[in-house]
């Protein structure tokens, strides 16, 4: 029986989320499925812009993040803080 690859065969093999075994398969289908193989070069590319990506909160969210931390009950002043 040959086994048909599909697309998400595929993803799971750019993300190293499959066997060795199961490597060597789907890398003979890349090689005689020229839909296939755009697919995997697509998902490729795709990883690797997704891989520059980098995001980080506004300024007045980490901010309200700190000003509730500072006045929450469990984090009293700490000239009230005993030592």
């Amino acid at each position: 029986m040959i086994k048909t690859f599909t697309q998400d065969d595929v993803i799971r093999y750019v993300y190293e989320e499959t066997s060795p075994e199961e490597n060597l398969l789907i890398e003979d289908s890349l090689m005689t499925e020229p839909e296939l193989m755009t697919f995997f070069l697509e998902a490729l590319e795709l990883r690797a812009l997704m891989n520059k990506i980098e995001r980080e909160p506004r300024r007045n969210t980490v901010q309200s993040i700190l000003n509730y931390s500072k006045n929450h009950p469990a984090n009293p002043p700490a000239r009230l803080r005993q030592t």
